[in-house]
């Protein structure tokens, strides 16, 4: 196990869910964040509150053009040790009722900004031949279901992206983790995207049932430092969802077109 004392850290996504439970985490463990979402007032009340010296890196990652420009500044302030893309946005609504722009937007959170922020990191990572993407998919990149084709396709392009990354960095010791939710007990439902753009804003019994964000986080936290290369983090049938569509792929699509 690695430790994470004295570590720069770049967490997305910090300031609810499951990148709170893991900036708190993190701060417990002696790591030194840099703090990325779109409200500074809430980051940098994150940042004051946590042990230890934290910064605040405000960004629109929906905007992953933008997001590179602004994290080449980040780069070059900063030795990032660890960047965690936990950043996204799901979605909740029918493929025959989603409009383009949300799948587009989808791709752009969920996708293109991993892509950017890892590429802004990658040169200096590569350049002191150490260094640890760390990528935020869920087993929605594993699983398909419905409701979901928007989120489910920019995670599995996300599982994709790290799998060739991991094999490209080996030569360089630059460490690949990939962290594949289940369900977890956050806002993520509330803030999924219906088939026109707008927030669901209504809670989801299978999140609700889910592990907690903390839960969560404390495994998120032991992968990397065990520089794992994929991790599962759920409990029940989303835990055994992977498992079952690798070695049973015809049941596991009768149970998730029969689902309601």
């Amino acid at each position: 196990m690695s430790s994470l004392h004295g570590k720069t850290i770049w967490l997305t996504g910090a300031s609810s869910g499951i990148g709170l439970a893991l900036a708190e985490a993190l701060a417990n463990e002696g790591a030194s964040l840099i703090l990325t979402a779109r409200s500074e007032d809430t980051l940098t009340a994150l940042a004051n509150r946590l042990p230890g010296q934290h910064h605040v890196a405000v960004m629109d990652l929906m905007q992953p053009e933008h997001a590179f420009e602004s994290a080449t500044k980040v780069v070059a302030a900063h030795q990032v040790d660890i960047l965690i893309n936990n950043a996204g946005v799901s979605q909740r609504s029918l493929a025959l009722e989603t409009d383009l722009s949300v799948y587009r937007k989808l791709m752009d959170i969920n996708y293109f900004s991993v892509v950017a922020l890892t590429q802004a990191v990658l040169p200096s990572m590569v350049k002191r031949q150490s260094g640890h993407i760390v990528t935020v998919s869920s087993v929605a990149g594993k699983v398909g279901t419905k409701l979901r084709s928007g989120y489910a396709g920019s995670k599995f392009g996300v599982i994709g992206f790290m799998d060739c990354l991991r094999a490209e960095m080996r030569e360089h010791g630059v460490h690949c983790t990939t962290i594949c939710p289940g369900f977890v007990n956050t806002a993520i439902a509330h803030n999924s995207l219906v088939g026109n753009g707008q927030p669901l804003n209504q809670a989801d019994p299978d999140n609700a049932g889910g592990i907690s964000a903390e839960q969560c986080a404390r495994a998120i936290v032991k992968a990397i430092k065990a520089q794992k290369a994929e991790v599962v983090v759920a409990d029940g049938l989303s835990k055994l969802a992977p498992l079952l569509n690798r070695f049973f792929p015809s049941l596991v699509r009768k149970m998730v077109a029969n689902r309601k």
